[in-house]
């Protein structure tokens, strides 16, 4: 599994989030929501440093990482996280 995170995605957290400087930002999986890739399930986000990574990337000053425990999750596929033009805001890819 890879992660990948565009300049204008990583951009966009850092300014929606206040962060100055570097930090770690964890996608992990949660209950409920919206356009997950395993139905009942969705993404969600919480800044915290990473204790047993399976995917990983720095973009800007943000440490983008996924944990072992939520890589059940995306069955093998890599997240591609971009910046939504029409939206603007991320948007999330799932790729085999």
């Amino acid at each position: 599994m890879n992660l990948s995170v565009t300049e204008e995605a990583a951009q966009w957290y850092e300014e929606e989030l206040d962060i100055e400087g570097t930090t770690n930002l964890r996608f992990y999986v949660r209950y409920g929501g919206v356009g997950g890739l395993q139905p009942g399930f969705s993404l969600a986000i919480k800044l915290e440093s990473p204790v047993e990574p399976v995917a990983e990337t720095t973009t800007g000053n943000i440490h983008f990482f996924i944990e072992a425990d939520d890589a059940w999750y995306f069955d093998d596929h890599s997240l591609e996280v971009q910046l939504d033009s029409k939206w603007k805001e991320p948007s999330f890819e799932y790729k085999k």
